[in-house]
């Protein structure tokens, strides 16, 4: 199993929370990814500012997909393998802006993240969801 899936795994059932990143307390889907780099990376590479549940939409900016690039290794859309981040886009022309880990490929895909009155779960990647996946990252574990 994959180290960031295992730790992924380690934050279901955590309640959802806006802004946070604390397992077991509270986190957003951000938080999860963060929560998910400190226990397998260490330290966060950038503090993240405080943010709006509508943050970028005004202004439809791709803050998410910037900072995604920007820290994460970008991976080809058809070449899914446990670990990846997942980058979502809830709605047609808007902002990408829900993240989630892929926790296991093929027929039985699913992938954990943390949802508004949910918390944290592993949900099946069905197609409504697949549908909605607009890029594909890896965490640079091979550098540490």
């Amino acid at each position: 199993m994959s180290v960031v899936v295992a730790a992924a795994r380690g934050w279901i059932g955590t309640p959802y929370v806006h802004q946070a990143s604390v397992r077991g307390a509270g986190c957003d889907c951000l938080g999860l990814l963060r929560g998910v780099w400190r226990e397998v990376l260490g330290a966060e590479p950038a503090a993240v500012p405080a943010y709006s549940m509508d943050w970028s939409e005004p202004a439809g900016d791709e803050r998410l997909w910037r900072a995604a690039l920007q820290h994460l290794r970008p991976r080809p859309p058809g070449s899914a393998q446990a670990g990846d981040v997942l980058l979502f886009r809830m709605r047609d022309g808007a902002v990408a802006k829900h993240l989630g880990l892929q926790s296991e490929t093929g027929r039985t895909a699913r992938f954990i993240h943390a949802y508004s009155g949910h918390g944290v779960v592993e949900s099946a990647l069905t197609p409504p969801w697949a549908r909605r996946i607009v890029a594909r990252f890896a965490f640079p574990v091979e550098d540490f």
